[in-house]
């Protein structure tokens, strides 16, 4: 039975809890349109604060929430002003930082529109790893250099994308749809995680590698691995001395994957390039070197939902919530156990 088709039992009472601006861009008139039909949604604009007497009118009511962006955190003193809430539907990414464990005790379904902010990113991922092959980044600056004809077949001998080596670290949900997306190019995909098992490793069609091998062993490495505290500084100055020269880091997932002095100190030398959509801190210093190395590509966290990308989350959102709605079970759930080794 698809959603469509799906008899909704009941309209739940619903509360959005995120920027105010954000509910337009995730769901335009007519996904609003379709939440209205899904859900009896607290009148007023979304909350951005859970303390005020207007705030604390809709939590009473609330079965569930709706939350993005800019949603405080759900604490228990949140849950204690919402005695009814029965699912939390998130309509972005990680919900490490909002929903916090007392919401799984007290047996409320969470779900996270994860996997709609994976697509954006793993196109981005995509698009860095093939123009990482093709030699754009040091061809660019080369032919700006020079004004004038470079001779491809004399002096760029080994660029191009044909049975290539890259190498993922992570097998998360993003690193997972990275590997789909590389299916129908000419290239060799490694992959290090400690969590990917070999049997899954073959069915994805990846060779399994530890981490040290995979950076010796890759052009062109991206990083996928959630941001925890065993993996701060994952890729440290040694790990980053193993990368070949010439090689390519990409790092969509979070700056503290690396040692950022390790890394611009090797920038710096020019021995490495680098594409960089994530930093620690997240806008990194106005003086840092990152801006201005001709071997580096500083993009602002943009890999992820954006725009009009925007409504693809809210369209997994509605979709979870009219599974509510129908009594299923969701599609994208979260379990608090699941937390411990994800973003």
């Amino acid at each position: 039975m698809s959603l469509r088709e799906a008899t909704v039992t009941r309209r739940p009472n619903t509360a959005l809890a995120m920027r105010s601006h954000l509910p337009e861009r995730y769901f335009g008139p007519a996904g609003l349109a379709r939440l209205g039909e899904i859900a009896r949604a607290a009148p007023g604009p979304a909350l951005t604060e859970f303390s005020s007497p207007a705030a604390r009118t809709a939590l009473a009511c609330a079965e569930v929430l709706v939350t993005g962006w800019g949603c405080p955190p759900i604490d228990q003193d949140v849950l204690d002003a919402a005695p009814g809430l029965r699912a939390i539907v998130h309509a972005a990414g990680s919900v490490k930082h909002w929903v916090s464990p007392a919401c799984w005790e007290r047996g409320i379904q969470v779900s996270t529109a994860a996997a709609a902010n994976a697509e954006p990113v793993a196109e981005f991922t995509l698009a860095m790893l093939l123009l990482a092959g093709k030699g754009v980044l040091p061809l660019a600056r080369e032919y700006r250099r020079r004004r004038s004809f470079v001779d491809l077949e004399r002096e760029y001998l080994t660029i191009g994308n044909y049975q290539r080596r890259i190498g993922l670290v992570g097998a998360s949900r993003i690193g997972r749809r990275v590997i789909e997306l590389l299916r129908p190019f000419d290239l060799e995909v490694w992959v290090s995680d400690p969590f990917l098992e070999p049997d899954d490793a073959r069915r994805l069609g990846v060779h399994l590698a530890e981490l040290d091998l995979l950076l010796a062993g890759c052009d062109i490495v991206s990083l996928h691995a959630p941001s925890l505290p065993s993996t701060r500084h994952l890729i440290d100055r040694h790990r980053l001395s193993l990368l070949p020269d010439g090689a390519v880091l990409i790092n969509t997932a979070r700056g503290a994957l690396v040692d950022q002095q390790a890394l611009l100190d090797e920038l710096v030398s020019g021995r490495i390039d680098a594409i960089l959509d994530t930093t620690e801190p997240e806008v990194t210093d106005p003086d840092s070197p990152l801006y201005t190395l001709p071997n580096v590509l500083l993009t602002p966290h943009l890999a992820g939902a954006a725009g009009v990308e925007l409504r693809r989350l809210g369209s997994s959102a509605l979709d979870e919530l009219a599974r509510f709605a129908a009594d299923q079970p969701f599609r994208h759930g979260v379990t608090l156990q699941e937390l411990e080794h994800s973003a």
